[in-house]
């Protein structure tokens, strides 16, 4: 396989997951704001934080509003990482690499692409956003379903794998650190509050809700959430899930042993959580750590796999 096709693979399904996480943030953030008594200071700008790009954000908008903020997140085509820019590129990654990928992919990324452009109007307004970003993940799921249905297990198979869960282990840690957040930066009284709602809304952000009920077997809380969403092993969207999938991903390809060698050290490095008092800063500080190891990991992946001379083989 080129090396550029490897890394086009990589990507497509880096952006593909990135679709989904931005629409499922959304989704699952549009409900929390409405659930939280109005006297609790949450605003819209959190979701530029939890994606992490309040700089660019900054340069184009000057309020913090629920309009700006949607439009940023969804459908801004300065912003790389918005809804509408991780799609095209998703497709202009695949329409490079169809012949590595299931037909069906292009018809059903182009399908996704177009619903997404042809009424994103609908996912800026309040009384349209649920059904709009309902659509964007459900077009997302299917082609995470046939890829998953009909892919061999080879080369491209490893770095599509890779890329997704190299993007999902980011937004795992992403979104519970802003809960982390919102936790010690409230005042005291606000924390009974926060509680009774916040971890719940974490938890559907993964769809993690009922697989938490059916595992821990204990009511909802920050200390068992975090728990979770961190060191579950069977879970897909735990930390502990994520980091397995990219190690056996990366160990089906030849030079593997740097990469490998690095989801190894994240694995070990575990952040103790054995009573409330442990969402803290600390705990915050810690899931930052893991983003900037994450950030180290791409770079490691690229230059494994991907700084190759375009006739060798990746």
């Amino acid at each position: 396989m080129l090396s550029r096709v490897a890394e086009r693979l990589f990507w497509s399904a880096r952006y593909l997951e990135r679709v989904e996480n931005i629409a499922r943030l959304v989704s699952v953030y549009d409900e929390l704001l409405y659930d939280l008594p109005r006297d609790v200071r949450v605003s819209w700008y959190n979701l530029i934080e939890i994606n992490g790009n309040p700089a660019e954000y900054s340069e184009n908008y000057s309020d913090h509003g629920e309009k700006s903020v949607m439009r940023f997140l969804l459908s801004d085509k300065e912003n790389p990482s918005s809804l509408l820019s991780s799609l095209f590129m998703v497709r202009e990654n695949i329409r490079t690499t169809r012949d590595v990928v299931p037909e069906e992919m292009w018809e059903l990324i182009n399908e996704v692409c177009l619903h997404a452009k042809k009424n994103i109007q609908s996912g800026i307004n309040r009384s349209d956003r649920h059904a709009y970003l309902n659509t964007v993940i459900e077009g997302c799921q299917k082609i995470n379903g046939l890829l998953g249905s009909v892919m061999s297990r080879n080369e491209a198979w490893s770095f599509i794998s890779m890329g997704r869960y190299v993007e999902r282990a980011d937004m795992n840690t992403r979104i519970l650190d802003s809960a982390v957040k919102l936790k010690v930066q409230s005042p005291p009284e606000e924390h009974v509050l926060l509680d009774q709602v916040i971890w719940a809304k974490v938890l559907k952000s993964q769809s993690a809700y009922l697989n938490y009920l059916r595992t821990m077997r204990i009511g909802i809380d920050g200390m068992n959430t975090a728990l979770f969403l961190l060191t579950d092993e069977d879970f897909p969207r735990s930390q502990a899930f994520c980091l397995k999938q990219i190690k056996h991903a990366a160990a089906y390809l030849p030079r593997h042993k740097r990469v490998v060698s690095e989801v190894t050290k994240l694995e070990d490095n575990t952040y103790g959580i054995e009573q409330e008092g442990d969402i803290s800063q600390a705990l915050s500080d810690y899931l930052n750590d893991i983003q900037l190891a994450l950030i180290a990991l791409q770079n490691d992946i690229r230059e494994t796999w991907f700084h190759f001379s375009e006739g060798e083989a990746s």
